[in-house]
């Protein structure tokens, strides 16, 4: 896998929306603190632009997109939220110039669809982390310095309590994955991500009880959950159950799926739609331990 350069003081970043609008409002508490932290902020021409519930049409959030990863002076592109959009758009950008000037893709959400593909085809490290529409809401004092370490370089490594269902053990392996639903959605595509031999970390929002079944059903019959090294998930949000109970939490759903399997699995670890989102860098190496607590070291 492939590094980027981490950032340093005076470095141009940029900021896009590759699916739902977003106001200027909305992302200002964000741009104050990339300023302090000695960043330049560069908005995509057509950011603020609004096509539906999109940031524009297709074609105006693909050329932001393309803007951002030709232009060599943009040392980092921070997708300013998620929502839906960005599968729309991945199949119209060129990769040419990204492949040989890497450089850091951020967010997460809709945008496990980017480093989903970047992943799988280009083999560059993408950094999984809360998003600048975020940077307005109550966060854990870890969310926005994991960020800030995971970009400038600094070493990234969590330790947090043990879970119920959670089975302990211990991994090592390069760390893929994102939003469930999204990965859900681009099995057997351009953009579908191997999980042999690698730890997957999943997470979702406001999804049916059902359809988290469907979802890590699809994920077991397609193989992409049998020669793992480790499974971490995230935030299972905000879920839904239908009048007839379902009758499992999504915790619950996963762990029976998983197990017949023998690696480590841990539960509610804090990265996702959650105040406690902290940052992951896809692709790289890391190290899972499960015991009386769970540590994860890059």
């Amino acid at each position: 896998m492939v590094t980027p350069k981490y950032l340093k003081q005076g470095d141009k970043i940029g900021i896009i929306a590759p699916a739902r609008k977003i106001s200027k409002i909305e992302i200002e508490a964000a741009v104050e603190v990339l300023k302090s932290w000695g960043l330049e902020v560069v908005f995509g021409k057509n950011i603020f632009n609004s096509f539906y519930q999109f940031s524009g049409t297709d074609e105006e959030r693909a050329d932001d997109l393309q803007q951002m990863i030709d232009d060599e002076s943009i040392k980092a592109i921070f997708c300013a939220r998620g929502g839906y959009g960005t599968v729309r758009i991945i199949d119209k950008i060129d990769f040419s110039k990204f492949c040989k000037n890497p450089k850091w893709i951020i967010g997460y959400s809709d945008i496990t669809v980017l480093h989903s593909h970047i992943n799988s085809n280009f083999s560059v490290e993408t950094i999984h982390a809360c998003m600048p529409i975020n940077f307005t809401e109550k966060l854990s004092e870890q969310t926005i310095p994991s960020l800030k370490k995971a970009i400038f370089g600094e070493l990234l490594e969590y330790e947090i309590e043990n879970q119920e269902f959670n089975r302990k053990g211990n991994a090592k392996g390069e760390l893929v994955g994102g939003n469930l639903s999204i990965l859900y959605g681009l099995i057997g595509g351009k953009s579908d991500i191997s999980t042999d031999g690698k730890i997957l970390f999943i997470e979702d929002l406001d999804e049916y009880l059902y359809h988290i079944d469907r979802m890590m059903m699809n994920l077991k019959r397609s193989g992409k959950l049998h020669n793992l090294k480790g499974l971490i998930v995230g935030g299972m949000s905000k879920m839904n159950d239908n009048l007839i109970p379902f009758g499992k939490s999504a915790n619950e759903i996963i762990a029976e799926i998983v197990s017949e399997y023998d690696y480590p699995v841990c539960f509610d670890f804090p990265a996702g739609h959650i105040s406690d989102n902290r940052a992951l860098i896809l692709g790289r190496m890391a190290e899972l331990n499960v015991s009386k607590t769970v540590t994860l070291k890059f």
